[in-house]
């Protein structure tokens, strides 16, 4: 089974080696960093660990060619409807707080695909979305809208000029929006990168500096969370996966990340991991300790990152996962898990494991999201928590990006 790509060219879904080109570089990055820490050197060398479990053989090989070509009407259907719901300034339908990460899900879902900027029959949706989040850049750097406090909910108060942003998604909506602008960097025409790369560099300055803002918690040093101090603790596995998969891309895209960047996030997120259960906490310090699904597909994948693909401790993670696959529409496992965020983290998790964990857990996955679409495309609306508001926009995009790792197109996420 061939699948089609935007320039009308076809090509087995596990073909990858064409595409690596320069991103092979983040990885030895990766290594060397890690081998600077005592505490990731011995995550990264364990003389108890098992075997890798990783095979050559192709992440599409988890399906049979008939199972892929209902993926291939899935994904395709799902992009369609999508290209329905960008509005005039280019950004694609979701609440204010939810921008602009939304059309940056969006736009990751068409580049997971195979479609580019300025090219086939997306090519000027995706420009005009990229353009939608530059603008939406403040002056300190942040990724995130502002406008009318009575839009966007919980407000604070930022000191760029004071524009009202929500504290809660605010460092969301900015580290999901740099990892788009990242791995999208080196696609566009000229005119474009010319704009992207300061974009990118203030963004990367004030993820730093917010990384390394004093923490209230020893153990919260490394991390993010939200833009105030009103909740409990400083950081979460939630927001710490994605400025890492920022900084993680950025880096692939030849942009200066001094390794401390990525030592210090490292650090956090192996504070998260408990050995005892063998999973990976959504925080570890104040009153909200808690597990789930997504963070423990979040902790594998950060520490895919920063290339510990094949540790003990991703592995056991791994193991937990296959003892809780995805079922059926709408279940949840631990407390404060979201289907379509679980889905997302743990299918590009365990496709970064390969092998048994790869091959067990897709096919349930594929099985479960494609008897939840609709028939004009899209997915419903997360079916519980908070995640809900962020509507069929959010769910299609992640859904997407849960269905497309065999396809290895994001440079980010290629094993």
């Amino acid at each position: 089974m061939l699948l089609k790509r935007s320039n009308g060219m076809s090509q087995p879904p596990h073909s990858r080696e064409q595409r690596r080109g320069r991103f092979t570089a983040g990885k030895s990055w990766c290594f060397a960093m890690l081998l600077c820490t005592g505490i990731a050197q011995a995550a990264l060398i364990d003389p108890d660990a098992a075997p890798a479990d990783s095979d050559n053989e192709p992440l599409a090989s988890a399906l049979t060619p008939q199972a892929w070509v209902q993926v291939e009407r899935s994904i395709e259907s799902a992009l369609v409807w999508l290209a329905t719901q960008q509005l005039a300034d280019g950004s694609y339908a979701a609440p204010a707080n939810a921008q602009p990460a939304a059309t940056s899900f969006a736009i990751m879902a068409y580049l997971s695909k195979g479609y580019r900027p300025g090219e086939g029959p997306y090519g000027k949706q995706i420009d005009r979305a990229i353009d939608c989040v530059l603008r939406m850049q403040q002056s300190n750097g942040l990724l995130a809208f502002a406008g009318d406090a009575s839009s966007v909910g919980d407000e604070i108060q930022q000191q760029n000029g004071r524009v009202p942003i929500s504290s809660k998604s605010a460092n969301y909506n900015h580290a999901i929006s740099a990892l788009m602008l990242t791995e999208v960097y080196g696609t566009t025409d000229r005119i474009r990168a010319a704009k992207l790369k300061p974009a990118i560099i203030k963004a990367l300055d004030f993820s730093r500096r917010v990384q390394i803002q004093p923490k209230s918690y020893p153990q919260d040093k490394g991390g993010w969370r939200y833009l105030n101090n009103s909740v409990s603790g400083d950081s979460d596995l939630s927001v710490t996966s994605w400025e890492l998969m920022f900084f993680r891309s950025a880096k692939n895209a030849e942009f200066p990340v001094p390794k401390e960047f990525a030592e210090d996030a490292v650090g956090y997120v192996l504070r998260c991991w408990d050995e005892n259960q063998g999973i990976f906490y959504y925080k570890k310090s104040g009153s909200e300790q808690r597990w789930s699904r997504g963070m423990v597909g979040a902790g594998i994948l950060s520490m895919a990152m920063a290339g510990q693909h094949q540790t003990r401790i991703a592995r056991r993670a791994g193991d937990w996962l296959l003892t809780r696959p995805f079922q059926g529409f709408g279940e949840s496992v631990g407390n404060g898990d979201r289907f379509f965020y679980s889905a997302y983290y743990c299918s590009q998790a365990m496709a970064q494991l390969g092998g048994r964990y790869w091959k067990q857990f897709f096919p349930p996955l594929v099985s479960a999201l494609l008897e939840a679409q609709q028939p004009s495309g899209e997915w419903p609306p997360e079916p519980y928590g908070s995640d809900r508001v962020f509507g069929n926009t959010y769910t299609t995009a992640m859904a997407v990006l849960s269905l497309t790792p065999p396809l290895q197109l994001l440079p980010v996420y290629q094993r």
